[in-house]
């Protein structure tokens, strides 16, 4: 039996990442401090005999007894809210947090995965974003410690790649969304969705005409499996994110109308460096993985509305 290790398993991704690789036949750990996953996400499991859950902070020293096949390494706060009001954490996540990962891939001789992100593009100038592109990055704006976190983690996962000669993976994830986002994680989606539930106002920065592509979360795993199972010798970034652009005010009017909302559409100044378009080129991840996003938007928000619609009783 493989045996792999999720690092913020009890994250969002990182739960459905668990699903998976147990419905695959694995034996997983589940690393998480629960800083921002939740054992909610993850209490489904809990009967299962092949999960096991580590309580840990990943930057500190990482120890699993016995063989590990694959480690991904999803453990880092992801969404604005998060990132802002944990910087420290969030930077040594990145830094030490993904030290300590590979190192315990290179004991371990395992293949070894970095969650990335499409924030190491910035507010891009190229449009769509292709992994030859170097970005735009703020490294001392308000969203800097996330990105420049990611920037160094993909430089150290080369580095060991390179030196050590280890099988590694780096995906640069673009908007992905579903059921066990947090509610209060301010990302589009979740946002967007609470705030028609609960019929208050739904915030829209700018004018609305900013473009994000919207990946359900099963399509992103499926993608990530892919990925680790591939014999390809492609250790390079890629992107993974549905390259289906829409509009945050279309998104906006497309939730009201899925939820019967009586909400009405607000405007807001734009953040400091929010990006006015990202949308992922994907020519490599369906060469290399013959993939490419199913779920359209109506449906993923759907499984998502209705998600929110029981965890807000």
């Amino acid at each position: 039996m493989e045996r792999a290790l999720i690092t913020g398993g009890a994250g969002f991704i990182g739960s459905h990442l668990c699903d998976r690789f147990l419905k695959e036949g694995f034996e997983v750990f589940c690393m998480d401090n629960l800083l921002t996953g939740s054992l909610k996400n993850i209490a489904h499991l809990f009967e299962e005999e092949r999960f096991h859950f580590i309580k840990q902070d990943v930057t500190e020293y990482l120890y699993v007894k016995g063989e590990l096949h694959y480690i991904l390494h999803f453990a880092s706060p992801a969404s604005p809210i998060d990132y802002q009001q944990l910087p420290i954490q969030t930077l040594k996540v990145g830094s030490l947090g993904t030290h300590k990962a590979l190192g315990l891939a290179r004991e371990k001789r395992a293949r070894f995965l970095l969650a990335s992100t499409s924030e190491v593009y910035g507010d891009p100038l190229v449009h769509p974003q292709p992994e030859t592109y170097w970005g735009n990055v703020n490294p001392v704006g308000p969203r800097g410690v996330y990105d420049e976190a990611k920037r160094f983690a993909e430089a150290l996962t080369m580095a060991y790649h390179n030196y050590h000669e280890m099988d590694t993976r780096i995906v640069r994830i673009f908007n992905t969304y579903g059921p066990r986002m947090h509610p209060n994680d301010g990302r589009v989606v979740s946002n967007f969705i609470v705030q028609a539930l609960k019929g208050t106002d739904i915030t829209v920065y700018g004018d609305g005409s900013q473009t994000r592509s919207f990946c359900y979360v099963s399509d992103l795993v499926e993608a990530l499996v892919r990925l680790m199972d591939t014999s390809s010798e492609f250790t390079g970034p890629i992107n993974l994110g549905n390259p289906k652009e829409f509009t945050i005010l279309e998104l906006a009017e497309t939730i009201v109308r899925m939820t019967a909302s009586r909400s009405k559409i607000v405007f807001k100044p734009l953040p400091t460096d929010d990006p006015v378009q990202r949308q992922p080129d994907i020519s490599l991840a369906r060469r290399e993985l013959a993939w490419e996003p199913k779920v359209p938007l109506e449906e993923g928000l759907r499984e998502t509305i209705d998600y929110f619609k029981r965890t807000l009783q």
